[in-house]
């Protein structure tokens, strides 16, 4: 089966699952240049097997150089006791991942997770928290792919704290920077070893030059006293550059029905006319400020950053749709410099930002399934979510239908005396399955469902429904 020039591979798996490993091969082995062999272990169910177990009832193919075991597969790979010089490794979960598994194995994005834009993550109204509870959030951006925490002062008071919270997040390693046009407060913080300032407009363009002298490390962020005037932004950043200020020009991204058109021409036209000033976006006026889930707003704005030269963002994470937003943004960035580096579609490279629905959404469709309904013998129960359909399946009956409280009505018709436990695996599994019903997910009993990096994985409870 396959390429017999090519590496002799063996599969090992169950007897359900024969024949649609034998498809799947037969397809990929010619693809993937290997010559496949398919050992059928004398068990229904391969996910309940364990390596000690094949262990002791495999007989060797002479040749083979690679074994690949079912995802499911417990044991340690050394209890398998292969032949000297055959590799060994679990293969995926679900067999129809085997295409992908072959395709990760050669073809890997080059060089990718690299980036070039810095991810400021602010704590909002920090003088309103303690101290603990600061630096307990700043860890967790940084966690997360924070590079600088910025903190979010209040207008209208002097937060007195403000240099010992700086100094607390220095002596952790972290990054600072100062959110605030109150001169106090930027000059205790800078004091305190705070790097960059948000921000500098006409108002306060003159001290700023001050506190560049006195604090040569310090860099301040531009802005334009009113969004749409760039002739004042341009006249602040004169009179700055006279003074040799370390700068960083901020445009404003305004919100959808205020001018977030007009702003992001904005950019465009500051980038045209200082081609190579830093630059930054503040991307929470479009994420914290529109009703949408915040994962697919923060990956555009990144590509928009990449293109233009964009190399910092200031985020938040305050309304519940922008809580992982630091998160977004790290694995956004990676996505959007290799996109651009290397003038591809970022599309099948970053699956963890695919969260609401899932990057491949595989189907036996319904004749496999009869026929899986036919070789099953057993009682436990194998549940199916395709095309609007749940199937609840065993070797006594095969139901169908679009309602999980049908269904178990049905099972408790001929099981009545159903345990506890049993019955809340079938509800819980039967839940999972409705939801990837509703969004198009996948959905593979006995496995968590998808979120992309929100994904919170689940022990397997395989062999506990019947």
């Amino acid at each position: 089966m396959g390429d017999m020039s090519g590496e002799r591979i063996l599969f090992i798996t169950g007897k359900l699952a024969e024949p649609a490993l034998r498809k799947v091969v037969a397809d990929l082995a010619p693809k993937a240049h290997f010559y496949a062999e398919i050992a059928v272990m004398p068990i229904t169910v391969a996910a309940l097997l364990t390596t000690s177990w094949i262990a002791r009832h495999i007989q060797w193919p002479s040749g083979i150089q690679r074994v690949i075991l079912p995802g499911f597969c417990r044991g340690e790979l050394d209890e398998l006791n292969a032949p000297q010089g055959v590799i060994v490794e679990r293969g995926p979960k679900d067999l129809r991942d085997l295409p992908e598994h072959f395709g990760k194995r050669r073809a890997a994005p080059k060089d990718y997770g690299q980036f070039d834009i810095e991810i400021l993550a602010e704590i909002n109204h920090a003088p309103q928290r303690p101290l603990a509870e600061i630096l307990r959030l700043a860890q967790s951006m940084r966690a997360d792919g924070a590079d600088v925490i910025d903190l979010g002062c209040d207008p209208g008071s002097t937060w007195s704290g403000l240099a010992d919270a700086v100094r607390a997040l220095r002596h952790e390693g972290m990054r600072v920077s100062i959110d605030s046009f109150n001169p106090q407060e930027v000059t205790a913080g800078l004091q305190a070893g705070a790097e960059l300032v948000l921000s500098v407009n006409s108002s306060n363009c003159e001290q700023a030059c001050y506190w560049s002298r006195d604090f040569p490390h310090a860099e301040f962020v531009v802005i334009p006293d009113t969004p749409s005037d760039l002739v004042n932004l341009d006249a602040t950043v004169a009179r700055l550059s006279e003074h040799a200020v370390r700068l960083r020009l901020d445009p404003i991204l305004e919100p959808i029905g205020y001018g977030f058109a007009e702003s992001l021409v904005r950019y465009h036209t500051v980038r045209q006319r200082y081609p190579q000033a830093e630059m930054m976006m503040g991307v929470g006026n479009l994420t914290e400020l529109t009703d949408v889930d915040s994962a697919g707003v923060n990956t555009l704005l990144l590509g928009f950053c990449q293109e233009l030269g964009i190399r910092s963002v200031l985020t938040t994470q305050v309304i519940p749709w922008c809580r992982s937003c630091v998160r977004e943004l790290d694995l956004a960035r990676r996505l959007v410099f290799y996109a651009v580096r290397e003038r591809t579609l970022p599309k099948h490279v970053e699956p963890n930002l695919v969260l609401l629905r899932d990057p491949k959404v595989h189907e036996m469709g319904a004749e496999a399934i009869r026929e899986l309904a036919q070789r099953i013998t057993d009682r436990n129960y194998r549940i199916f979510a395709e095309r609007g359909e749940l199937h609840l399946l065993n070797g006594e009956r095969h139901l169908i239908g679009d309602d999980p409280f049908d269904l178990f009505a049905e099972v408790l018709r001929s099981d009545a005396k159903m345990d506890a436990s049993h019955a809340f695996y079938l509800g819980y599994e039967m839940a999972k399955a409705v939801t990837a019903l509703t969004l198009g997910k996948e959905y593979r009993q006995d496995q968590a469902l998808r979120w992309g990096f929100l994904t919170r994985e689940e022990k397997s409870h395989r062999g506990t429904d019947g």
